[in-house]
């Protein structure tokens, strides 16, 4: 297969649609690795099966893992290849319906306890106070921060969309601080010895460590600050519709998440239990 002439022409496809660059980077990924995975097999990319697609897919260590190949995959023989047909049978696995076991306030609170590098007390702060994706954070330029009408304007983010989120007034003297000290230009976080970016695995390491360093037995991951926030949000009483425009959830039903995760609604609810004289 003449496979970089296979992905250049996807890619272009993808920037016709007007998809974000994060998500172009994303789908031309598995679509390379399936090129390469089936360069011996097969001469070009429309001679591959379905059979053969199927096999691939189910390779996949998880079903959201999963969902993302067939959507780059799928995306692929529609715009690029002209062969949509070949995924009528291919359907959408149906969703893990896990919940995330978010951290209380307490432990967020832990974790700020223990923060004593700045520019991590940064990461953590923005990460949480605005409920931000790891993407937003290491994008977010210092223009993109309004202190006149404290809010922080969220560009091209999932799905291509503008938002805005709250910029807490408390960080505001934190950010200044930053600032005097790191003199990043462009974007809020600088990479290391001042590179332009920061990267989402300091980002994921930074989380971490502050977890261990907190004494939090439970799995903390970079996105799972994420669900805090807005988990934290609903708990606090935040109206679930205003939780959906600060995620940038097309579906209320993604934002829905949030109620399923709050112990404090799940606590005030009565156990028919107490109605019996034990």
């Amino acid at each position: 297969m003449e496979i970089p002439k296979y992905i250049e022409m996807y890619r272009k496809d993808l920037l016709l649609k007007n998809y974000a660059l994060s998500s172009i980077d994303n789908y031309v990924s598995q679509v390379k690795l399936f090129l390469h995975d089936h360069n011996r097999l097969f001469t070009e990319p429309a001679k591959v099966n379905e059979k053969t697609i199927k096999e691939w897919l189910l390779k996949a260590k998880s079903i959201n893992s999963r969902k993302h190949k067939l959507s780059a995959l799928k995306l692929f023989y529609h715009l690029t290849i002209k062969q949509p047909m070949k995924f009528k049978y291919i359907e959408y696995p149906k969703a893990d319906k896990k919940l995330p076991i978010v951290l209380s306030v307490e432990e967020i609170q832990k974790m700020f306890s223990v923060c004593e590098n700045l520019k991590h007390k940064v990461i953590l702060s923005l990460l949480y106070s605005a409920g931000l994706r790891v993407s937003e954070l290491i994008n977010l330029k210092w223009q993109h921060i309004d202190r006149s009408r404290l809010v922080i304007n969220i560009i091209a983010a999932k799905g291509n969309k503008d938002r805005q989120v709250m910029l807490t007034p408390s960080i505001v003297p934190l950010l200044e601080k930053y600032w005097n000290e790191y003199k990043s230009k462009e974007y809020v976080l600088n990479g290391w010895k001042n590179e332009l970016q920061y990267s989402d695995r300091s980002v994921g390491e930074v989380i971490k460590q502050l977890a261990d360093k907190a004494g939090i037995n439970k799995r903390v991951y970079t996105h799972l600050i994420r669900h805090c926030s807005f988990t934290h949000l609903v708990e606090a009483g935040c109206d679930i519709n205003l939780v959906q425009r600060l995620a940038g959830h097309s579906s209320i039903k993604t934002t829905n998440l949030y109620l399923h995760t709050s112990h404090t609604l799940i606590s005030k609810i009565q156990s028919p239990l107490s109605q019996i004289k034990m």
